[in-house]
């Protein structure tokens, strides 16, 4: 009854229900959480390959269409263009054969002719999926265009980011304008004319602190950017790296993905760093199979791990966090300030005013979330949303409160002459100033500080956040809560979209947590951030197949020594320029 419903008294059951969400699958939430609980299997009927008989048996040079794409792009590549055509049939494929060997062209150029074409985008790693998603635009043969790419370079190791540099200049000269958002040094010197905003960020910036030549640019003792590039300002090398004699967690047998059955030892209490080219297995490593087995230990979780024989030496440490890069929170209600937990001190501030205590409120009529102080008709959402069927939801903002989620009798309680939703529109630092004397607001506010997010506005929504930042923002949470407990810290790529002075920050907060006794175990590419790392683990040598081995291990300038490191080159031209 409970499956399949009883239709006479109008109830649909599991079956019922299923039915109803597949019928609204055009909403984002109803596939979420369709995708929590279905499952896929491989179809008995047709393998796998998705095509029914009558479009498997149409087929060129002797293969079909799930053949061609079985095989890899620098397999594929060739065999394409050492076909013979006759007049027909050339005369029918050109204009299509010729799209399709631009597209192959460009796969192979960045790095990327291992891949075959019938793989999963959710199987790549960030840097694959990023190369792939620019494959139609920067392969095509289009000509006086204008092309904007936002950040292009996030989550590629240098590299990689040098052949994606040559694909957009590549670009450029076929008389197409490229705009690109960016703050990878290799774009930065490539560039024609920059375009630097600031001076900082939020409220602070908006404003044109620089535009000419990348020359020009390094010359500028205004430019916080040219500042970073030409030298004068920066990270030094540590007169002393920390040493990795704190004990370690010793990874046995790893073979998950392209792991080919290694050893890893991770060292604790130090910034460790894993590094290698994208696709190398460094996500498999930590996120898939260090991060189950800790959890797993630590937690009691009733995580499997997989494609490791052991993990060792989990009792030196009590806890565990993964920070990737999965969004934090997916409706309008989660800001900044609620997920630090500073509102509950907030709410309580205004509580204790006269005010709010002669019309006897207490903390829960300034909260958002529950009946009481919030606006009866968004519910405390600030926007009512109209379904657009088809079409994403649009958002307007409440005709009665104005957008500012609460009742007017609670906007009409003010502290130091601010009211509740005041407060949400300040930024973390203003708030933070605001606050003085209320000493547990101040301390969970500094903690969005010290992780360089103060320009954020308190309500803020958390899925409005870039990857980068909401990365920062977990930290921050965590820092917020955290006891002395003994935490191992799993981050993947804390530094995409982050500008050359707020990896600086970054960096400070990553030594403010070593130094209270907690490990971190960072996967990236930015040179920064290596060369400030006491150990690195590189992976490698290549991707895919060709990778999935420990190629050096090592302090940035032991690393720097290994020819046979990707990495290692990269870290060998940067502690030169450090030298001149």
């Amino acid at each position: 009854m409970v499956e399949h419903g009883v239709p006479e008294r109008d109830f649909g059951g599991l079956d019922g229900f299923f039915s109803w969400l597949q019928r609204h699958r055009y909403k984002t939430g109803v596939r979420v959480f369709l995708r929590r609980w279905q499952h896929s299997h491989t179809c008995t009927s047709c393998g796998g390959t998705r095509l029914g008989a009558q479009a498997l048996a149409a087929k060129i040079d002797g293969s079909s269409i799930a053949d061609w794409c079985e095989q890899r792009v620098n397999e594929l590549l060739p065999r394409l263009q050492g076909i013979q055509w006759n007049d027909a049939e050339q005369a029918i494929a050109r204009v299509a054969l010729e799209q399709v060997l631009n597209r192959l062209k460009y796969l192979d150029s960045v790095g990327l002719g291992y891949l075959t074409l019938d793989r999963t985008v959710r199987t790549l790693s960030s840097g694959e999926a990023q190369r792939v998603g620019l494959t139609s635009a920067l392969a095509s043969n289009l000509i006086d265009l204008l092309y904007v790419l936002d950040e292009p370079s996030a989550g590629l190791h240098p590299t990689d980011v040098e052949r994606l540099s040559q694909e957009v200049q590549r670009l450029q000269n076929r008389g197409n304008t490229v705009v690109v958002v960016e703050h990878e040094e290799a774009f930065l010197h490539l560039a024609d004319h920059v375009v630097e905003f600031g001076p900082a960020a939020g409220a602070e910036g908006g404003e044109i602190v620089f535009q000419g030549s990348s020359q020009d640019l390094l010359a500028d003792p205004g430019s916080l950017t040219g500042s970073y590039l030409a030298g004068r300002r920066g990270i030094g090398l540590p007169a002393e790296r920390r040493k990795p004699d704190r004990g370690q967690i010793r990874i046995q047998g790893a073979c998950q993905n392209n792991l080919q059955d290694i050893d890893v030892d991770l060292p604790l209490g130090v910034l460790c760093l894993v590094t290698g080219v994208s696709g190398a297995g460094k996500s498999t490593l930590i996120q898939d199979t260090l991060y189950p087995a800790l959890a797993q230990q630590l937690r009691q979780e009733p995580i499997r791990p997989t494609g490791t024989r052991a993990v060792l030496g989990v009792g030196q440490v009590d806890d565990v966090l993964l920070v990737d890069q999965s969004p934090i929170a997916r409706s309008q209600r989660s800001n900044p300030v609620t997920y630090v937990k500073a509102f509950d001190d907030i709410r309580g501030v205004f509580a204790n005013t006269i005010e709010a205590k002669t019309h006897n409120y207490t903390a829960s009529h300034f909260s958002f979330n529950v009946d009481g102080g919030r606006c009866d008709a968004c519910k405390g959402d600030g926007f009512v949303a109209i379904d657009m069927q088809f079409m994403p939801d649009v958002y307007v903002s409440c005709r009665d409160c104005g957008g500012h989620r609460y009742r007017r009798e609670i906007l009409d309680v003010t502290y130091r002459g601010k009211s509740i939703a005041d407060v949400l529109k300040m930024t973390a630092r203003e708030a933070f100033l605001f606050f003085r004397g209320q000493i547990k607001v101040q301390t969970k506010l500094k903690r969005l500080v010290d992780v360089g997010l103060d320009y954020l506005q308190l309500g803020q929504p958390a899925n409005t956040l870039s990857s980068g930042e909401a990365q920062r923002l977990k930290l921050a949470g965590y820092l917020s809560t955290a006891s002395r407990k003994r935490t191992v810290i799993l981050l993947d790529e804390p530094t995409v979209g982050l500008h050359f002075a707020d990896v600086t920050k970054l960096l400070d907060c990553f030594d403010a947590l070593i130094s209270v006794g907690h490990s971190l175990i960072v996967i990236e590419h930015n040179v920064q951030v290596m060369l400030a790392a006491d150990h690195i683990v590189d992976l490698g040598p290549g991707a895919a197949e060709q990778g999935g081995q420990v190629v050096a291990t090592g302090t940035p300038e032991q690393i720097a020594q290994v020819a046979e490191s990707v990495t290692g080159q990269c870290l060998h031209a940067a502690l030169q320029r450090r030298e001149r």
